[in-house]
């Protein structure tokens, strides 16, 4: 996240990072992913919009969300009407969502109802822990739904490829992470995460859950997203 935050700084933009591990007691959840409820960050991030929203020094209608893998996954359902219905207490709505590579592996109930704000999402074609075809699948049924949507790919791109920022250029495995790349999910009765091969309630013991998926950089593509992030900023902070 730092050198987005440069580079936005750089825009005259300030930025606000929400850490969701430590206060919970975390550093990491990649070999564990049940320590952390998929989407337990929105509530973090309707949170910190209530603290945003009443800054002397914030714009509460120039607030933007982005968010990287499980933090992009957060960043995208954040979106969703029936959330901020639920958990969204600050009054106002963000003015755009730009999740990198998460995981849309999971079918919500309603969650083609959502924000009328443009959602930008970002994924690398290469990707083995989030891979983008669940993330295609989900932009079909919101731009059915007529939702202001978009979907960029980068070729040769892994999970974590705007990692290239920061002049990291392999690809490694993230060993014994889990990934539910292989995984079809749906919201149940009740909120149930349901496995849609088993018919049963989802868990990460489950056959479909597998490991060692691959993380890494790539600086060409990850420069082509920042000039990508840094022109669709444009509209939503006035800088034109």
């Amino acid at each position: 996240m730092e050198p987005w935050g440069r580079q936005f700084n750089a825009m005259g933009i300030s930025t606000f990072m929400i850490d969701g591990f430590s206060g919970r007691g975390l550093t990491a959840v990649g070999p564990n992913q049940a320590l952390l409820g998929r989407l337990n960050l929105i509530v973090d991030i309707y949170r910190s919009l209530e603290i945003l929203a009443k800054h002397p020094r914030v714009d509460p209608e120039r607030i933007t969300l982005m968010g990287f893998s499980r933090g992009g996954q957060a960043a995208l359902y954040a979106s969703l009407d029936r959330f901020h219905k639920l958990w969204n207490k600050s009054g106002v709505q963000f003015a755009g969502y730009i999740p990198f590579y998460p995981d849309c592996s999971t079918t919500y109930a309603s969650d083609t109802e959502v924000a009328s704000r443009p959602i930008r999402i970002y994924h690398g074609t290469s990707d083995d822990y989030n891979p983008v075809a669940s993330c295609k699948a989900y932009l079909a049924r919101l731009q059915e739904a007529k939702r202001d949507v978009v979907l960029t790919e980068y070729p040769d791109s892994p999970h974590g490829f705007d990692s290239g920022l920061l002049g990291l250029s392999t690809t490694t495995v993230s060993a014994n992470a889990q990934t539910a790349r292989n995984c079809h999910l749906w919201e149940g009765e009740g909120g149930v995460l349901m496995n849609g091969d088993t018919k049963e309630p989802f868990s990460y013991k489950d056959s479909c859950i597998e490991l060692n998926p691959h993380v890494g950089g790539n600086p060409t593509t990850a420069m082509e997203a920042r000039k990508a992030v840094s022109d669709f900023l444009q509209a939503p902070f006035k800088l034109g």
